[in-house]
C-alpha cells in the first residue's frame, strides 16, 4: 500500500482493488440485500403511471439534502415555490439548490446518450456552479476538521496527475471483471471524492454521479436512489470510513456502510412511491367529485408534478383557456384540497397533502 499522509499531496493514490478484494463474504451478504431493494425500487418506478411525478419532486429534495451537506440551506417551500425555473428565486442557495436538480437531469442524459465519462463530472460540477468547473491546477488543496483546523487529507496536485486519475477512475467505472454495480458504485465513489478533481462541488457532484452509474448499470431505469439524506443521518460515520479506506485501506467497512445506506434508502423511496400512488388515487376521487377539472387527467398529472401550480401552468399543460384553468384550480381550492396564495400578480395552488407526504417521508428515514 501507498504511503500517506495526511498533510503531503496523495499523488500515489492508488486505482481501487479488485473484485477479489473487494467483494468479501461480508460485501456479498451486504450487496444481495442492497440489490433486491434496489430491484423493488426500479419495479415499483415502473409501475408508476406517470413517472414525472417522481423525477419532479424526489430529486429536488435529494438536491436539497445534498446542497445541505454542503452547508447550502435552503427550505422545501422556498425550492417548489421555483422548481420551474432555476433563476427565479432571488435567494442565491435556492438557485444553487435547483442547479444541483439541473445538474442531475443533465448528467442523466448524458449518461444516456454517451455513457459516464470524466466529460460527464465535468458537467455535472459546472453546471452545479453554473460556470465552466476546470480540473484543479492550482496547488494548495488540503481538507481540514472543521471543529478543529486540523489536515485530516490532502488530495493529489497537478492537473496532469487529477487526470490521470480520472482516467483510472473511468476505467474502473467501466471494466468488464464481474463486480457486482453496487460494489463498484461504492468504491468509485470513495476514489472520485479522493481525487477531489474540481476546486470545489466534489462531493455534489460524486453523489450525482452514484446514482447514474446505477442507471448506466441497468439497475435503474430513472435516476431516483439518493443517498444524501443517509450520509446526513449518519455523517460522521461516512467521513471517518472515508479516511480509513485512505488510512488503512478498510474498504469492506466502506462498502457495506454503502450497501446498507442503498438497501435503507430504496426501501424509504418506495414506501413513498407506494404512499404516492394511494394519494394519487384518492385525490382523484375527491376532485372528480367537486369539480370538471378533476376528471382532466392531464389536470391531475400536473397538481402532483407540480406541487406549487400556477394558472400559466395548467393551460400550457391542458390546452384550457385562462378562465378554465383558474376555475378548475379553484373548485379544488374551494373545498379543501389546494391551498390558494396570492403571490403578487400570480395566484398559487398547493397541493399541501403531496408535499406533507414528501417531507414526513424524508423526515422519518
Amino acid at each position: 500500500m501507498s504511503r500517506w499522509r495526511a498533510e503531503k499531496p496523495y499523488n500515489e493514490l492508488p486505482p481501487p482493488p479488485s473484485a477479489e478484494v473487494l467483494e468479501t463474504t461480508a460485501v456479498l451478504k451486504a450487496a444481495i440485500g442492497a440489490r433486491a431493494a434496489v430491484a423493488q425500487l426500479d419495479q415499483a418506478s415502473r409501475a408508476m403511471p406517470n413517472p414525472d411525478v417522481l423525477i419532479n419532486t424526489i430529486p429536488l429534495l435529494e438536491a436539497q439534502a445534498s446542497s445541505e451537506i454542503e452547508n447550502v440551506v435552503t427550505t422545501s417551500d422556498d425550492l417548489f415555490r421555483h422548481m420551474e425555473d432555476d433563476d427565479s428565486s432571488s435567494d442565491p442557495a435556492v438557485r444553487e439548490t435547483l442547479r444541483y436538480r439541473s445538474a442531475l437531469y443533465a448528467g442523466h442524459e448524458h449518461v444516456v446518450e454517451r455513457g459516464l465519462t470524466v466529460a460527464a463530472a465535468e458537467s455535472v460540477c459546472s453546471m452545479i456552479h453554473a460556470r465552466e468547473m476546470a480540473i484543479r491546477a492550482l496547488p494548495g488543496t488540503r481538507i481540514a476538521n472543521p471543529a478543529t483546523g486540523a489536515i485530516v487529507y490532502s488530495p493529489p496536485e497537478g492537473a496532469d496527475v487529477i487526470r490521470d486519475k480520472l482516467t483510472e477512475w473511468e476505467r474502473f467505472v467501466h471494466a468488464d471483471d464481474g463486480m457486482d454495480p453496487l460494489v463498484r458504485m461504492a468504491a468509485a465513489h470513495y476514489q472520485f471524492e479522493a481525487i477531489h478533481p474540481f476546486a470545489d462541488g466534489n462531493g455534489r457532484t460524486g453523489r450525482i454521479l452514484n446514482v447514474l452509474m446505477l442507471v448506466e448499470a441497468g439497475l435503474l431505469h430513472l435516476p431516483l436512489l439518493y443517498l444524501s439524506r443517509y450520509i446526513i443521518d449518519t455523517k460522521d460515520d461516512y467521513y471517518r470510513l472515508l479516511r480509513a479506506v485512505t488510512s488503512d485501506a478498510a474498504w469492506e467497512e466502506w462498502i457495506c456502510y454503502i450497501l446498507t445506506g442503498v438497501e435503507q434508502t430504496s426501501a424509504d423511496t418506495v414506501a413513498t412511491i407506494s404512499a404516492t400512488r394511494d394519494l394519487q388515487a384518492d385525490f382523484a376521487h375527491r376532485a372528480r367529485a367537486v369539480s370538471k377539472g378533476g376528471a382532466d387527467a392531464e389536470f391531475l398529472a400536473v397538481l402532483f408534478e407540480q406541487p406549487y401550480c400556477r394558472i400559466a401552468t395548467v393551460i400550457d399543460r391542458c390546452g384550457v383557456s385562462r378562465p378554465t384553468a383558474t376555475r378548475w384550480l379553484s373548485d379544488l381550492a374551494g373545498a379543501g384540497l389546494l391551498d390558494d396564495h396570492k403571490v403578487g400578480r400570480d395566484r398559487l395552488f398547493i397541493n399541501r397533502e403531496f408535499l406533507t407526504l414528501l417531507l414526513n417521508d424524508r423526515g422519518s428515514r
